[in-house]
């Protein structure tokens, strides 16, 4: 009996891993840049992705972890020209009801010592709700479960210099119980480009939302609601063109 408990416990903690996610690489241009895989990520390669210790999700927006998923300083760093496309792919993800968000950072000089923090950060991409019910699968998490990838364009009018980007899925399929999953990777942006975006379009992480935010906090099974806004500021283009799918 003692067995058989202490078995179902291993299958079930098997298996809420196994509905969590994150992003394992980065596709810029021909090039794959490997991230961390599963529950080992110190025996990853080099990578350009920041370190994160699990597929676990983050369960508060105030969490100090939303920044990076607790990831340092990475041993790489991918080159992307401005208005090309960084695609971010995920070994496994298997909700469909939230949106994904896609940030900047620029750093005021080396990677090493860029901590992301301050108010800063900028998005550049997200899908939230395209099409109601909120209980449906016209979500930005949806694209992600379908092809386990997301594609973003770098704002062509971006200026030069190195930037973390951090790509967010937050997951709503629990009622008003969010769940975050953030990663951080390492780029440096070339170009012609001479705009960074400032204002309303800057925020820190955390800080971006709080809890009660209609964004975070929310039951998709009991809301009326027939739109969606994703939480923090809005997207910042630079002039460059909206998303494509991956």
């Amino acid at each position: 009996m003692l067995f058989s408990t202490a078995f179902s416990m291993v299958a079930l903690l098997a298996a809420e891993a196994a509905a969590h996610g994150a992003v394992t690489s980065y596709v810029i241009g021909s090039t794959t840049y490997p991230g961390y895989q599963g529950f080992s990520p110190a025996s990853s390669p080099p990578t350009i992705q920041r370190q994160w210790p699990d597929y676990n999700p983050i369960m508060s927006v105030s969490d100090a972890k939303m920044l990076c998923n607790t990831g340092t300083s990475a041993a790489l760093n991918a080159t992307i020209e401005a208005g090309s496309t960084i695609t971010a792919k995920w070994a496994q993800w298997t909700h469909q009801q939230g949106p994904v968000m896609v940030w900047m950072y620029k750093c005021a000089g080396t990677f090493k010592a860029c901590d992301g923090k301050g108010k800063g950060w900028f998005k550049i991409d997200q899908t939230g709700m395209t099409a109601p019910p909120l209980t449906g699968t016209s979500w930005g998490t949806a694209i992600v479960y379908s092809k386990l990838a997301y594609t973003s364009t770098i704002p062509k009018a971006l200026a030069p210099g190195n930037y973390l980007i951090r790509h967010e899925l937050l997951a709503l399929h629990q009622a008003n119980t969010p769940q975050f999953y953030p990663e951080c990777a390492q780029l440096t942006v070339t170009g012609s480009g001479t705009q960074t975006p400032s204002g309303s379009f800057l925020t820190s992480i955390p800080g971006y939302a709080t809890s009660s935010d209609p964004g975070v906090m929310i039951d998709i099974y009991s809301s009326t609601a027939t739109t969606y806004t994703p939480p923090g500021p809005a997207v910042w283009t630079g002039g460059a063109s909206k998303r494509f799918e991956a």
